[in-house]
């Protein structure tokens, strides 16, 4: 089942998105919401006549880098230590303020001349957990959806951590909506700007699963059903400029857009 949350008439609500053309897509109005038992109404509405919002207002987004060991590469980082063993996962937060939607645009943020795509699996959790066994991570998998960490690289470089270059507003697109029946395991993974590829990976390439990512955030912290999970990114990550529209495709989910702006 594909989960968007969206707005009609001044109304927040989530729907079941059903259909296969894009010009032809409904959504199923839920009554309730999809964290616990839920059931459609069977009224349903034009998504063209809907704004599609951020799948989820999370409570904090758990980021995790160097996933990719391309991706690590290419920025001069390995993911071994000096005996070869693998590092533990870099681990980062983007706060609530960063989120995004489909269609909402990227302010370009005043304090950097870098700005970055990357396009990532994000991980929508559906329950309260803690301490989760790899046996249970599905069971607190809600779906997934698509992800822009969208990042200042050069603050990122010179201030040596991450949480403005990464937490910057509009910095978290997620959508277009979340894709409850999919197998992570091996999913193509792509971003383009202006219609030019740009990243083209597959998560089969991650070195750790979604099921070990769970597994080590919970470890240390309570997830909240509606938290993300992300995932990181493959190689290929680049600059944005004002102007550009850059799209995050996830093979079984959908295509995430956006276009940078001027920051006012």
């Amino acid at each position: 089942m594909r989960i968007a949350r969206f707005s009609i008439d001044g109304n927040v609500a989530f729907g079941a998105v059903e259909g296969t053309a894009p010009d032809a897509l409904v959504l199923d109005i839920i009554k309730g919401i999809p964290f616990a038992d839920f059931e459609l109404s069977g009224t349903k509405v034009p998504l063209s006549k809907v704004r599609l919002l951020p799948p989820v207002l999370p409570s904090k987004v758990v980021a995790i880098g160097r996933n990719y060991a391309e991706h690590a590469a290419e920025l001069g980082h390995s993911i071994v230590d000096d005996q070869g063993r693998p590092d533990a996962p870099v681990v980062f937060f983007k706060p609530s303020t960063s989120v995004s939607g489909p269609g909402d645009p990227i302010p370009y943020p005043s304090f950097s001349q870098e700005v970055h795509y990357e396009a990532e699996l994000a991980v929508v959790i559906g329950r309260m957990c803690r301490e989760v066994p790899r046996e249970r991570v599905k069971d607190v998998i809600l779906g997934y959806t698509c992800a822009n960490d969208v990042t200042a690289r050069d603050i990122q470089l010179s201030e040596k951590q991450w949480a403005r270059a990464k937490g910057f507003d509009g910095s978290c697109p997620l959508g277009p909506w979340i894709e409850t029946e999919l197998d992570p395991a091996d999913l193509a993974v792509g971003c383009t700007v202006n219609g030019e590829q740009r990243q083209l990976g597959r998560t089969s390439d991650m070195v750790r699963s979604v099921e070990e990512l769970i597994v080590h955030v919970t470890e240390a912290m309570t997830l909240l059903p509606g938290d993300v999970i992300l995932t990181g990114t493959p190689a290929g990550v680049g600059p944005l400029n004002v102007g550009d529209e850059v799209a995050v495709t996830i093979e079984g989910i959908g295509t995430l857009t956006n276009k940078v702006i001027k920051r006012g």
